[in-house]
């Protein structure tokens, strides 16, 4: 998925009627990717950049990324400089500074990568600005242990919704803080959050995609993503077990049995080992995204509202057959070699 000649990697590797072909290309799966290698040995790097050092990578990114809009990209791509060793990060933490994260509206989940860029880089000098992107996250979150999609919003005609995404950031990000500070709130908050994400998982190990922030209940739980069974959920319930003391390993491995054998895929498995890849995600042979538009117009006008039949009607077994470097080096980074290597020993 590198493109050594842009010195990027692709947004994604899509199946179609010519094979499995690149399409466009993407900074913040750049940034994420390079996060989940910044641990793997030198070699195997080099081997993903087609002979290139991440360095040159990483620094290329950074000067595409300091003058970005986006505050999810720079926050990314400062954490991955941390990760490698990159020591001229200075400009990445001026341009967080002047993107106000404290300030307006932004995506949760933007903000919780700020908050975990800022908490394993020591060396920014950022004063109580930490401190005052936690307390914005902890506002986020709602009495159900939920987070809401988007920080000084509001919730408006869809906003009682939240994505998978906008829970597990928000736990990864404040147990990495709390770990750091020992701030309880923030304990108390990335706890609450991940009990709620493991009483709602599916029955098969499913982690849903949709949730009401009111009651922490699944609006819709499909598409079920490959990179929330393997990735993103292991990455933020291990922060969390340091952080808190919970244990969260039957979770992990129920959602990684999901991935190893799906019943929506009658025991199949979106793990490909011929074409070297794991498919995107198992979804509704629908009308695109009908059911969550049905399902979140349903839940805004009373949270036990459901739209019938979904089931019958939009069975969940279509295969989304794309791959997205970001999910591999999630997955790179929940399960990093002398972590996997400790758990064998154990």
């Amino acid at each position: 998925m590198f493109d050594r000649g842009a010195g990027r990697f692709n947004f994604r590797l899509r199946r179609n009627r010519s094979g499995i072909l690149p399409e466009g290309h993407s900074d913040r799966y750049t940034a994420i990717t390079l996060l989940g290698l910044a641990r793997e040995d030198p070699e195997h790097v080099r081997r993903v950049l087609h002979g290139s050092e991440p360095g040159p990578v990483w620094r290329a990114l950074a000067e595409r990324v300091a003058t970005s809009p986006s505050l999810g990209d720079t926050a990314l791509t400062l954490w991955a400089g941390v990760g490698l060793g990159e020591g001229d990060r200075e400009r990445l933490v001026r341009r967080l500074l002047d993107l106000a994260p404290t300030e307006g509206a932004h995506p949760t989940v933007q903000l919780a990568w700020t908050l975990s860029a800022l908490v394993v880089d020591t060396e920014a000098s950022v004063g109580d600005l930490r401190q005052r992107i936690a307390s914005r996250l902890l506002s986020a979150a709602t009495d159900s242990g939920a987070f809401v999609h988007i920080v000084g919003h509001g919730l408006g005609a869809r906003g009682h919704v939240a994505c998978f995404a906008d829970l597990v950031y928000p736990i990864q990000a404040l147990s990495l803080y709390a770990e750091s500070t020992g701030d309880s709130l923030a304990k108390v908050a990335a706890r609450r959050a991940a009990e709620l994400i493991l009483r709602r998982q599916g029955k098969a190990g499913q982690w849903w995609w949709h949730y009401d922030v009111r009651t922490g209940d699944v609006v819709e739980g499909y598409p079920v993503y490959a990179v929330h069974q393997d990735a993103m959920a292991p990455m933020a319930l291990i922060a969390a077990t340091r952080a808190t003391g919970l244990d969260t390993t039957e979770g992990i491995d129920r959602g990684l049995d999901w991935l190893e054998s799906s019943p929506e895929l009658e025991g199949g498995s979106l793990v490909d080992e011929a074409a070297g890849l794991i498919w995107r995600k198992v979804a509704r042979r629908e009308p695109r995204k009908l059911s969550r538009s049905l399902q979140a117009a349903a839940t805004r006008l009373h949270p036990r509202l459901r739209a019938p039949g979904l089931d019958r009607l939009f069975p969940p077994v279509a295969v989304d057959y794309e791959d997205r470097p970001y999910h591999l080096g999630w997955l790179l980074y929940a399960f990093p070699p002398r972590g996997c290597a400790d758990e064998r020993r154990s």
